[in-house]
């Protein structure tokens, strides 16, 4: 079995090398990198050169995309592995041996998605944990409570981006979140937990760094959720009923 690992990166100098280094220092060898950088004008694509240098199976190119899910659904595009993953350039594996663990549980379980938990950690001190993220087991009606599994530590057959197509770029912020309801409402698939520390990620991603941003991710958020025909107001956080919703998050 062969894990392509995707990243996107963008002026990513600063934190790249380590996300670089998780991967390189796994103890599961069949693991093809491909990195998709758009266009960045720091250090970043040295690095990339200088990784890419040091492991035979590193795919990668450099160009001006449409925002992070563009990018990551080019790297879809080129994926060659049995399980698709994400990490993203800010982030990296908790561990050497985690994507083992994915492995294993796709073999034991006969799953098409393995996802667990998440940390998120200071961006200049990676030691100091900020919140974990603690997943479970899947059930359909989580669904309706605004679940999801963090998303980078989800691992998925490669045949489910056949069956249901990548990203949707017409979320900036929130395509992750539409993906998800996308395949975990499809009861074809099954998903298993896998009880570890997948992915770490430093604060301050795209759909938090700023206020402006975490309202424009609420509002996507809900557009996926009605989209998918799940009930608007248990998707959200802090509001009681679907009267308190803001009109322009209606729209």
């Amino acid at each position: 079995m062969k894990i392509s690992v995707i990243t996107a990166t963008f002026n990513s100098e600063k934190t790249v090398q380590t996300c670089f280094d998780s991967v390189l220092d796994q103890t599961f060898s069949n693991v093809e990198h491909i990195i998709i950088d758009g266009g960045s004008l720091d250090g970043t694509v040295d690095l990339i050169k200088e990784y890419a240098n040091t492991k035979s199976n590193v795919n990668w190119v450099s160009e001006k995309d449409n925002g992070i899910y563009d990018a990551l659904n080019k790297g879809i595009a080129l994926a060659t592995g049995d399980i698709i993953g994400f990490v993203h350039s800010d982030d990296y594996l908790a561990s050497k041996d985690i994507l083992k663990s994915i492995v294993e549980l796709f073999d034991s379980e006969k799953v098409d998605g393995v996802y667990g938990n998440l940390h998120y950690v200071d961006f200049n001190d990676s030691s100091h944990v900020i919140r974990n993220w603690k997943s479970q087991n899947f059930k359909p009606s989580l669904l309706n409570r605004g679940w999801m599994p963090a998303h980078p530590t989800l691992f998925l057959n490669r045949s489910i981006y056949k069956k249901e197509g990548a990203f949707n770029t017409k979320f900036k912020i929130a395509a992750d979140y539409d993906f998800i309801l996308r395949i975990f409402k499809n009861p074809e698939f099954k998903f298993a937990f896998l009880e570890k520390t997948v992915v770490k990620m430093r604060v301050g991603g795209a759909s938090n760094r700023s206020l402006k941003n975490l309202i424009r991710k609420t509002r996507e958020d809900l557009i996926a959720a009605k989209s998918n025909g799940l009930p608007l107001p248990l998707v959200t956080v802090g509001l009681k009923n679907i009267s308190k919703i803001p009109q322009w998050i209606k729209k």
